[in-house]
């Protein structure tokens, strides 16, 4: 697939996902506010920071992949990770009000929720919705190999689990109303909202730190560092492979080593193999550039 192509498909994944949450946002404040629902407002504020983080992922995507240039000679896959953390903020500043909403509910025995089928409706479209949006963004996420679209994927499917929550919490605002014995109950739709809250602290949380994790040019976890030198090594040619780095940008990473091989090689034939090298290193690591020092193996004393 050409880069265009692969541009459009990204910036398209991202487009729907901020359709979809200008709907939910909207569609969740309205119901929010005339049934005095935390749960819901919690959620409709969840769905702002969506929002955001869609928007931002837009944008982001569409920076990201645009060519390394004279001031960015290093591309600017950089921006998907700052829009990452950025979300993060964004979340954990969300969380707390939630929080303090919640608390102050709990404290405040006249709080009235009204819980209407409206109520039901927005969180389970909001469910509808975010089970197909997160399964795009996952899908081209993973096509693609994009950290911005795979933290909206992983942000919206939260929403899955936290609009579940909400639902629950309206269910127990119920049985607490007709069941005067469990009155107690009615904190349900508190008690959800606090329950939302640690979710988007936990998710903002593991967001927070893989961008960081990026932005400070940490080396993959899964096993692509030993996979390059055990897989580089075993190449004809190669006598040695150390000093390697690998950082990434965006989608896509920079890798360069040091490789020991014949002194007496041509610089044709030690091309070749510099060819055959990083051919390798884009099977393990894909849309990787790939830059080989060569050293000449020193003969034996």
């Amino acid at each position: 697939m050409s880069h265009q192509n692969a541009q459009k498909e990204k910036s398209s994944a991202a487009l729907s996902s901020v359709i979809a949450a200008i709907g939910l946002t909207t569609f969740k404040i309205i119901v929010g506010v005339l049934t005095n629902s935390l749960g819901i407002l919690a959620e409709a504020a969840h769905s702002a920071l969506d929002l955001a983080a869609a928007v931002m992922t837009f944008f982001a995507v569409r920076v990201a992949d645009k060519p390394a240039d004279r001031e960015h000679p290093f591309g600017h896959g950089k921006v998907e990770n700052i829009s990452a953390l950025f979300e993060t903020l964004l979340l954990l500043a969300t969380s707390g009000w939630i929080i303090y909403e919640a608390v102050h509910r709990l404290m405040v025995p006249e709080t009235h929720v009204e819980v209407s089928i409206w109520s039901f409706i927005v969180m389970g479209t909001s469910i509808i919705v975010d089970v197909s949006r997160s399964r795009m963004l996952m899908a081209a996420a993973k096509k693609h190999n994009s950290q911005a679209l795979e933290a909206d994927a992983l942000h919206f499917s939260t929403d899955i689990w936290s609009s579940s929550v909400v639902i629950l919490g309206l269910i127990l605002v119920l049985v607490g109303r007709y069941f005067p014995s469990l009155a107690i109950l009615e904190k349900g739709d508190a008690i959800a909202a606090l329950v939302v809250a640690v979710i988007v602290i936990f998710v903002s949380g593991e967001l927070g730190m893989r961008s960081i994790h990026a932005l400070l040019d940490a080396a993959p976890k899964n096993g692509e560092y030993d996979r390059i030198i055990q897989q580089v090594g075993s190449l004809k040619g190669i006598a040695d492979v150390h000093a390697v780095r690998i950082r990434s940008s965006g989608a896509g990473w920079f890798v360069d080593m040091h490789v020991t091989m014949d002194g007496n090689l041509s610089l044709n034939e030690s091309h070749a193999v510099t060819e055959r090298i990083e051919e390798k290193v884009q099977e393990i690591l894909p849309k990787s550039d790939v830059t080989v020092h060569v050293e000449p193996l020193m003969p034996p004393i």
